[in-house]
């Protein structure tokens, strides 16, 4: 049975962040940022506003975009590694927001692979439930875990949510294939160390910054220029399709220069890499989303393009989606 996006928004906070602002806190020159990053801009939550609000903003944009209501939907899933607290789920948060009191509820944290995940659970639900609708929403609020004098990350992470509507489209139409991946013996590369059962939250863990998102950027680099081209290839031999025949590629963007490198190896002669991470930097499980449904509005996908959706980041984590695009009205 054909699953595929029937809808699709996002939600990135109104507040602009230049580099100029990131040079003075983190003490580098903007020039360096954009020749590290190629980053010009990213966008920070407002005071009042927590994930679940990032995420129901990007929903209803979904929802209208499908032309559904709250009560169309039969389950949300919310992918995101920086919820509004440990306990209850951010999907129940949205879930009220939303009033969609039909729904089933529950949260995916796969860091920035999450947006995959959380898809091809939809769409075994659906297999399972033929006719329900699936809200999956990724949102991610990083700038309040952001140490201003780590400059190999301050300068990269942002805020935002992407959200699709996902049910029964037509034959031939929607997702062909879904590969997943974990590799835990790299769980170090990308993390928050405290507030969480091994080491709680503390005066300890404060003070030493252990609330602080940390990554080893250059070993992260290696894990994605070294995995992720093999598995894309493998993605569309086992779809059975050609690499000559993917029109898009629509990546977790972790920073521009790293896509750069990316766009060389990713083995799609003739597909079209797209790009948010200038505008928004890198907005977590978020990014796929927010970047497909910028592509949507701009006009650049077609009814029937093949589309690679790509994403990596911390546990390590990677997933990678083939899509046969599906025409979806512009509101």
């Amino acid at each position: 049975m054909p699953v595929g996006i029937l809808g699709i928004g996002s939600y990135l906070p109104e507040n602009e962040v230049s580099n100029a602002e990131i040079a003075e806190r983190v003490a580098v020159t903007e020039d360096w940022i954009v020749t590290k990053t190629k980053i010009e801009a990213r966008r920070f939550a407002a005071a009042d506003e927590a994930t679940s609000d990032l995420a129901a903003h990007a929903a209803r944009a979904a929802l209208d975009s499908a032309g559904l209501t709250p009560d169309d939907i039969d389950m949300i899933i919310v992918s995101t590694s920086t919820p509004d607290s440990p306990q209850p789920p951010t999907s129940y948060l949205v879930q009220h927001l939303l009033d969609a009191r039909r729904a089933a509820a529950f949260d995916v944290n796969v860091v920035c692979s999450g947006f995959v995940y959380a898809l091809a659970l939809a769409q075994g639900l659906i297999a399972e439930h033929p006719g329900r609708r699936v809200l999956v929403v990724a949102a991610d609020l990083y700038s309040r875990s952001l140490d201003f004098s780590d400059r190999r990350t301050a300068t990269l992470l942002g805020d935002g949510a992407g959200a699709v509507v996902v049910g029964q489209v037509g034959d031939d139409y929607g997702i062909q294939r879904i590969d997943l991946a974990a590799r835990g013996d790299l769980q170090r590369l990308i993390r928050v160390e405290a507030g969480g059962t091994r080491r709680p939250a503390s005066h300890e863990t404060v003070d030493d910054g252990g609330h602080f998102f940390r990554m080893e950027g250059r070993l992260v680099r290696e894990f994605v220029l070294e995995h992720i081209p093999p598995a894309l290839a493998h993605l569309v031999k086992e779809a059975g399709v050609l690499p000559t025949d993917v029109s898009h590629i629509v990546p977790h963007q972790p920073n521009g220069a790293l896509l750069d490198e990316l766009d060389k190896q990713s083995g799609f002669p003739n597909a079209r890499l797209h790009r948010t991470v200038e505008r928004y930097g890198n907005v977590g499980s978020a990014s796929v989303p927010v970047t497909l449904d910028a592509a949507h509005r701009e006009g650049a996908l077609n009814d029937g393009d093949l589309v690679v959706l790509t994403s990596f980041g911390g546990g390590m984590s990677a997933g990678h989606c083939l899509l046969r695009w599906r025409h979806i009205e512009t509101r």
